[in-house]
């Protein structure tokens, strides 16, 4: 049976990528939407699609429960951000239509708030996930495969350096900056603790690549961590720009912020993102992530395990997209049983997740540090 999957912003950066997956499935059924039907058009265009998309304007704010009644979707997408200054308005209209949703969110309060439709969701017997992207899809899929081998992980460090040529646009500028400066909670030492954005800049030497700049970022695993593996006492998140001067002018930048000179760099995202693609011509195009598990082993020794990856060739901007893609090939094909609202934990392996990248430009590696 061929199910309707709707994608609202399918002709964005990441819907694009998304559409052009998903569009090759015999038993799928793509509507591209968006407030731009003539870029839907244009999208589909390209893409070498088994069942024929189709387009429809669509505007979340207006008229949304209608719209869905008439596309009739089995499954809804959201790639529309930035999250952090939305409510839960589509995810609602999909648990009232009685399809499935997913989204691309990584903003904190947004992805842990998800929870909060978990009894409404249950009744309609759909699935509705926040954060079907790197964090905390990943961050989890990593620890679900590895925390066999320790007793208890008390501690997990990491962290992304992206390639200058990404195709994160406007809105993925606006959620970065929407904290940068600012204080949020981090776990350390087993008490909340807070960390200012875009500070507490380190140097790191990524794993195939040269040294890096990176602060501290604001996202899910934050929240979503402590409550998945109970033991934590500490958790590190921090992201780079792969060019180190502009890594540490937005570093100053940050102190305008700190010392309320600012309210907020947001609004001064579209000059910024102008800027950054200036010195797009200066990448090598390598993206870095690693992670670091730290705790006590099955024989009571003190333990890390690292996992490593590279993405060349600007693959890495394929990372966001894969949970998406491989929630919906499961809900279409019924693997997934489980119904709520949740965060995206735990319905994705890291095998699963490592094969669908297995056609890109991507190395990965997970590393016993020490055993002591």
């Amino acid at each position: 049976m061929i199910k309707r999957v709707l994608i609202i912003g399918g002709y964005g950066n990441f819907g694009r990528f998304i559409s052009s997956k998903l569009s090759r499935e015999n038993n799928l059924q793509l509507i591209i939407a968006g407030r731009n039907p003539s870029k839907g058009i244009e999208l589909v265009e390209t893409l070498d699609a088994v069942n024929q998309p189709e387009v429809v304007k669509l505007d979340i704010y207006e008229d949304l429960q209608q719209s869905l009644k008439e596309i009739q979707p089995d499954i809804v997408i959201h790639t529309s951000g930035p999250f952090q200054s939305q409510s839960y308005i589509v995810a609602e209209a999909c648990i009232e239509q009685g399809c499935h949703y997913m989204d691309l969110a990584d903003a904190r309060e947004f992805v842990v708030g998800i929870s909060r439709l978990d009894d409404s969701a249950s009744s309609s017997k759909v699935l509705v996930v926040a954060g079907a992207s790197s964090v905390p899809t990943l961050t989890c899929a990593i620890i679900d495969k590895y925390q066999d081998q320790f007793e208890s992980i008390t501690a997990v460090d990491s962290a992304i350096s992206t390639a200058q040529i990404t195709a994160e646009g406007l809105a993925t500028t606006k959620a970065v900056l929407s904290y940068v400066g600012k204080t949020f909670p981090v776990l350390k030492e087993g008490q909340q603790s807070d960390v200012y954005g875009w500070q507490d800049i380190r140097l790191r030497k990524f794993w195939q690549l040269n040294t890096r700049a990176l602060s501290n970022c604001n996202i899910p695993d934050f929240d979503v961590l402590p409550m998945r593996y109970p033991d934590l006492q500490n958790i590190r998140f921090q992201a780079g720009i792969e060019l180190k001067f502009q890594h540490i002018i937005l570093y100053l930048l940050s102190f305008l912020v700190r010392i309320k000179l600012l309210p907020s760099l947001e609004p001064f995202a579209k000059p910024m993102l102008y800027v950054s693609k200036l010195f797009e011509f200066m990448s090598t195009g390598k993206s870095g992530y690693f992670l670091t598990m730290t705790g006590t082993s099955l024989d009571g020794k003190k333990q890390q395990k690292q996992f490593d990856l590279i993405a060349s060739k600007q693959h890495g901007q394929r990372i966001p997209c894969i949970p998406s893609i491989i929630l919906t090939k499961k809900l279409a094909a019924a693997e997934i049983k489980h119904t709520g609202a949740m965060p995206c934990v735990g319905l994705i392996t890291l095998d699963e997740y490592m094969q669908a990248l297995s056609e890109y430009d991507i190395e990965y590696q997970a590393t016993l540090l020490n055993n002591t």
